[in-house]
């Protein structure tokens, strides 16, 4: 096992997408850890206050290559990290070993046309917002005594497929933008690969959000963290599955609610089945009884996003890895 650190760097981030033909940022085995820098904010970074840029920062918005710009979502992602011996068919399993905020300031955006409620909010606005990392919370709005509890995520965790220009805006069976809250430090979260090498990035991070990111974004936020990396060949997956410490998690990504939750639903059924080994009637009255839904969120268009959780102390003897 071998430890790397990947900066943030025009030469190790790509923008708008997920490509199998990006040269990989970095090589390693499964099971290596990683240190990993990432950035937000490209599309506003020259309408940001001082404490949102660094050098760095400012290198990658104003000189990145062109083929490191993959399509047109607005995400600036860390990757592609190639995992040898990565074939299609195996799983990678995602450690999210400590997640932290890079600067103690994010920002919020809506976009017009976008969001849970775009014929009634039609302007565009962008807001900075500070962090107070040290008591771990954003005062929000400014001059009230109202305190959101920093629970720092990585929105996008994704890996590529033969799309070779696929926009990180929607998710899907290859991971990518999940906004999914739960995948906090500590989870773990389990990608089926389609190409050789995985090829897996990380990105766009957040320090609050609430489910559904009803009005677009989240409080978007420069993030480290550290990860391990871990290839599985006896695993099956056709959509992603996460563990956190205390639940079992399973997605559905669609263009409509119902559609999402009955693929969270029948993923959850078939979770139960591959790894608690229940009928499909025992699994489905389960879920009824002992699962909860949530959305995950409604704005990452085509795709709204739905999870299932099932608290781990109903299945004690449950390993996923």
């Amino acid at each position: 096992m071998t430890h790397h650190i990947l900066k943030a760097t025009k030469e190790t981030v790509h923008l708008g997408g997920f490509s199998d033909l990006l040269k990989p940022a970095l090589f390693i085995d499964s099971y290596d850890t990683i240190d990993i820098e990432t950035y937000t904010g490209y599309y506003v970074y020259d309408k940001a206050p001082a404490a949102f840029l660094t050098p760095e920062f400012i290198d990658i918005c104003q000189n990145l290559p062109p083929e490191r710009k993959v399509s047109t979502g607005p995400h600036l992602l860390t990757g592609p990290i190639y995992i040898r011996d990565a074939q299609p068919g195996d799983v990678l399993e995602v450690q999210l070993e400590s997640i932290s905020p890079r600067l103690p300031i994010g920002f919020n955006a809506i976009r017009p046309g976008w969001g849970a409620l775009p014929q009634q909010f039609t302007q565009p606005a962008l807001r900075f917002i500070y962090l107070d990392l040290e008591n771990n919370f954003a005062a929000f709005p400014l001059g009230t005594n109202i305190k959101i509890p920093l629970t720092p995520f990585f929105g996008i965790l994704g890996v590529a497929t033969p799309e070779n220009a696929r926009n990180s805006i929607p998710p899907g069976a290859y991971g990518g933008n999940i906004d999914n809250r739960q995948l906090q430090a500590g989870s773990k979260l389990f990608l089926p690969v389609f190409v050789p090498g995985g090829l897996f990035s990380i990105g766009d991070g957040h320090s609050a959000q609430g489910d559904g990111e009803v009005n677009v974004t989240a409080i978007e936020t420069s993030m480290n963290g550290r990860i391990k990396l871990i290839l599985h060949k006896d695993l099956q997956l056709k959509n992603p599955i996460a563990e956190t410490p205390t639940d079992f998690m399973t997605m559905g990504f669609a263009e409509t609610l119902d559609e999402a939750l009955e693929l969270a639903l029948k993923n959850m059924i078939y979770f139960l089945q591959s790894f608690a080994k229940l009928s499909p009637e025992d699994a489905y009255v389960l879920c009824s009884l002992a699962v909860n839904f949530h959305i995950t969120q409604v704005v990452n268009s085509p795709h709204k996003g739905v999870h299932g959780m099932l608290s781990k102390s109903i299945l004690p003897n449950i390993n996923l890895g």
